[in-house]
């Protein structure tokens, strides 16, 4: 059996001192978990097949902690089986006699208990401690993470990343568990049982009849145990991934709550969560209760059975008193155990709920991925061709109705319209974060359904309007847009985006400063208009030959706006460009203005042609104040 304390210790160990502990690395090095894998779209949805799929790595590994765990189970019945024997020894002459005839025998068996028992243990629980419980857990972990993060934008807008995350975090440690009750519990006990069957059956058939009626009943026990728990531990692991997304989103969204003073809202919104979840927790420790009343009851009708059954053989004459030892000890033993095992057994199928709860996610198939032979974009020129695009996100409405629109190679392309008209949503086709309903969009005649994702997007550079940067340094920000990037570069690019100076005086809680300093969630410890720069600085750095500017200066004052402009016209040299802006003076300088409208397009051609004929954009042009596109546009939606 292994032991957790001794785990948690090694756990505590620093790498330094981890060092000088050469066994450990051995056995926590048996197996990689970061090992290559054939990635699949569509993982088993079922919980056998999907465990059987991760354990692959670990098939020999499990095997030969299946056989340490019967050995220490065989030593366990052995020493009882000796203890009764040592017993009759003891009784059958006088001490001096006992030890002539036996004394050499006690000293090997004391040799084998100091010194290859722990040898047998420390094998046994090095293998479960140090090879498997580390990197079980650490391969599902990192398989799952990689798994969600290949899913498309559309998926992750439809749950709440709290309940993502705290199923990807909790669904490895519940598949350890239920590895590590098999391997220390069940296969322990099953081969411990069999042993104890083997023991009272030599002893005296009979003996073995109370045991086996005790196990029949232990058996349908465990099965009403079983088959309650799975699913009250499912509904109570689903009911804390719920609890942990609604105290996520109150958090992400922190602002709000203390901006519309919804404190109390927020309060009552979780509690309904937390008492949903306690009432589902109460409902399973109801079933171990019960469970644990009717063992203790099995438990002493073993006892009396057993022992009794032996003192009756022995007053019969028919059993030594070693046999009542060891009938006795070994009924003791098995009472002490038998709650263990159906804990162990209990937790191991909790845990499978958990794991079925978690597959949820990550089990969920991949549905935008790569045509199979995709190759990757090869941009020459940058023209972006729309060809009878259209798409409702599944509504049969809405969105974009067949958008015919071609923007030449180096053309700087304003997209305008009111809030719905299909903007952002011709931005996310272009990058492909959906698969489109129907037609294609082109580039230098290339279906970008027909290439790979990461190349498509690797040559497109977007700004948007909410931008939201990592919670790590500036730099490491600045550097999403060019990982290889050197100092120099970096900061050059700061500077282009007005970035620079402001960056320099900045200092977080843990003493970080300049760009260094850490830009706290999604960049909330900035001001909109430094989050702004910083996103301008990555898309200058990563240098596409596709520009997107979705509101890129909207959170700008209109100084540092006049700043960023005259930075954003030169980055635009020698690039294709679509800007969607509200604020119309931002875009009047560009080649076109593409007007869209109820999914369509309404209007195409320049700044003074619009306004010259006097449509929709002439009057977006003449209500809006400061070249704004304004309320009075959006209410005439």
């Amino acid at each position: 059996m292994a032991f957790a304390p001794f785990q948690d210790y090694i756990s505590t160990l620093t790498p330094q001192n981890s060092l000088a502990f050469p066994m450990f690395r051995f056995f926590e090095n048996l197996v990689d978990p970061y090992t290559a894998y054939p990635e699949n779209d569509t993982p088993p949805r079922r919980l056998w097949p999907f465990l059987w799929d991760y354990s692959q790595p670990f098939k020999r590994l499990f095997g030969l902690t299946a056989i340490m765990s019967v050995m220490v189970a065989t030593v366990e019945i052995g020493l009882i089986y000796y203890m009764g024997r040592v017993v009759d020894l003891l009784s059958n002459g006088t001490p001096a006699q006992v030890m002539d005839a036996h004394g050499l025998e006690f000293i090997l068996m004391a040799l084998f208990i100091l010194i290859l028992r722990p040898l047998i243990q420390g094998l046994d629980v090095a293998l479960l401690n140090n090879a498997i419980l580390p990197n079980f857990g650490t391969l599902i972990r990192w398989r799952a993470h990689r798994h969600v993060l290949r899913q498309s934008v559309g998926w992750f807008e439809n749950d709440f990343a709290g309940r993502l995350a705290n199923r990807i975090m909790q669904t490895p440690p519940a598949a350890g568990d239920a590895v590590f009750q098999v391997f220390d519990a069940i296969t322990f006990s099953i081969a411990y049982l069999v042993g104890a069957a083997i023991l009272l059956t030599e002893a005296d058939p009979l003996l073995v009849v109370p045991l086996l009626v005790w196990f029949v009943l232990y058996g349908w026990l465990l099965r009403w145990t079983m088959v309650r728990v799975g699913p009250a531990s499912k509904a109570s692991s689903d009911a804390r991934s719920m609890t942990t997304g609604r105290v996520v989103d109150s958090y992400t969204n922190i602002h709000s709550v203390k901006l519309f003073a919804h404190h109390n809202n927020e309060v009552k919104y979780a509690k309904e969560a937390i008492e949903h979840t306690r009432q589902t927790f109460a409902r399973e420790m109801r079933i171990f209760t019960v469970m644990d009343v009717a063992l203790t009851a099995l438990n002493g009708l073993l006892i009396v059975a057993v022992v009794g059954w032996a003192i009756w053989l022995w007053a019969q004459g028919t059993a030594s008193v070693g046999v009542v030892a060891a009938a006795t000890a070994l009924t003791l033993r098995l009472n002490a155990m038998t709650g263990w095992i159906m804990w162990a057994v209990s937790t191991f199928f909790r845990s499978l709920g958990v794991v079925s709860e978690g597959m949820e996610t990550i089990t969920q198939p991949i549905t935008l991925v790569d045509k199979p032979g995709a190759t990757a974009l090869k941009l020459s020129k940058g023209e972006i061709r729309l060809e009878h695009l259209s798409h409702h996100f599944g509504r049969g409405s809405g969105g974009l109705d067949d958008i015919n629109l071609t923007i030449r190679p180096g053309e700087k392309v304003g997209l305008v319209g009111r809030s719905g008209a299909g903007k952002s949503s011709l931005v996310k086709l272009l990058l492909r974060f959906y698969e489109i309903e129907q037609g294609r969009i082109l580039i230098d005649d290339q279906d970008i359904a027909e290439v790979t994702q990461d190349s498509l997007r690797s040559m497109i550079g977007m700004v948007q309007q909410d931008s939201s940067l990592m919670h790590r340094s500036v730099r490491d920000n600045i550097l999403y847009g060019k990982p290889d990037a050197s100092e120099a570069e970096v900061i050059a690019a700061a500077k282009q985006a007005e970035a620079h100076d402001f960056i320099l005086e900045l200092r977080d809680p843990e003493g970080r400063h300049g760009y260094d300093a850490h830009v706290g969630e999604r960049g909330v410890k900035l001001s909109g208009g430094q989050r702004q720069r910083v996103a301008l600085a990555r898309v200058i750095l990563k240098d596409a030959p596709i520009l997107v500017l979705d509101e890129a200066t909207s959170a700008l004052d209109s100084e540092v706006e006049a700043a960023i402009l005259d930075t954003l016209y030169g980055v635009m040299q020698g690039k294709t460009v679509i800007a969607i802006a509200h604020r119309l003076s931002t875009i009047a300088q560009m080649d076109r203005i593409v007007v869209l409208d109820d999914g369509n397009v309404a209007e195409d051609g320049t700044h003074a042609d619009l306004l010259a004929k006097g449509g929709l954009y002439a009057g977006f042009w003449s209500r809006q104040s400061g070249g704004f596109l304004g309320a009075d546009t959006e209410a005439a939606e």
